[in-house]
Formats: C-alpha cells, structure tokens, sequence
C-alpha cells in the first residue's frame, strides 16, 4: 500500500504538470536558503515556480500524464522549475542565476511537449523572448513602410527645395 504522503505529493505534481506548459529540471545541491528564496523570487517575476519533489514519484507523473520519459536524468538532488508561459523566460533566469552563484545546472526539461537533455534545456536560455522577437517582427515590418514613406515625400521634399532656391535667386537679385 503506497505511503499517503506520497500519494498527496502525487497529485501535487500533476495539478503542477497540468498548470503549466513544461518544466526544467535543475541540480540545486548547494544552495543556500537566501540564495533559493533570491531565485523563486526571480523565478515568480517570469512567470514560473521552483517545486522540490522526490524524483521517482515525479517519474510516475510523467508517466501518468504521458509526457516524454526524462526519468533517467532525476537523480540526486533535483529541483523542477514549472513554466506558465514562455521556457524562455524561466531558462534565462536559472542560466542566469547559475552562472552567478556557480551553481544550478541545468539537468533536463519537457518544453513544448518534447523531453529535452540538460544541453537541450540550456539551450531555451540562448533563445531570444517573446517580447524580443515581438519587437524584432515590428521593426521589420515597419522598415518597408519607412522607406515607401520616405519615397513619397521625396517629391515633395524636391518641391520645396526648388522654390527655397527660386526665393533665394529672387531675393540675390532684388
């Protein structure tokens, strides 16, 4: 008969897997409190929570809500980083915070409903944002428009130069 704290942690990680599209899986040994609480608070502003779990009860839960098997890779001391939104976001802020503190590798991951390896994982941290390719998008379809722009008034542009030079000639020659 299976232990009822494991089964209420159980349900705890799938009502987890089931509000957010993925999850990154990091090795938080050595962390201190402050430095964890630093890296949920970071973690809160991009939209994505740390949850600690014990590994093999979270194999069961992938198994059950038939995600990609990264059981292989929960080992020792694991951390899951469960996103709302964009990987991205969530990758840039572990990648961040790991190199800063020399800690935190990245372990594995399921994003976009793919298992990932820890290279895999890392890589969402060199990915540009949502917000960044937003952005990229509007400057290329605003660079077309400012350049038919820009040919419009040059006639315009022409026109009053040459009455500015006529103004100029008429008031040399008065």
């Amino acid at each position: 008969m299976p232990n009822k704290s494991n089964i209420e942690m159980l349900e705890k990680i799938k009502g987890s897997i089931e509000s957010s599209k993925g999850f990154f899986v990091v090795d938080y040994r050595g962390l201190t409190v402050k430095e964890a609480q630093d890296l949920r608070k970071s973690l809160r502003e991009a939209n994505a929570n740390m949850k600690v779990y014990k590994n093999n009860i979270m194999r069961i839960a992938l198994k059950e809500e038939g995600l990609p098997d990264v059981g292989e890779n929960l080992v020792g001391t694991c951390a899951y980083v469960f996103f709302e939104n964009d990987p991205v976001d969530a990758a840039k802020v572990l990648k961040e915070k790991g190199e800063k503190l020399k800690k935190l590798p990245f372990v594995a991951g399921v994003a976009d409903g793919k298992g990932l390896n820890a290279d895999e994982a890392k890589a969402y941290a060199d990915l540009a944002s949502r917000e960044e390719l937003m952005a990229q998008l509007v400057y290329v379809m605003a660079s077309p428009l400012r350049g038919i722009a820009s040919v419009c008034a040059g006639p315009a542009r022409g026109l009053v130069t040459a009455l500015d030079a006529i103004a100029e000639q008429k008031k040399e020659a008065a």
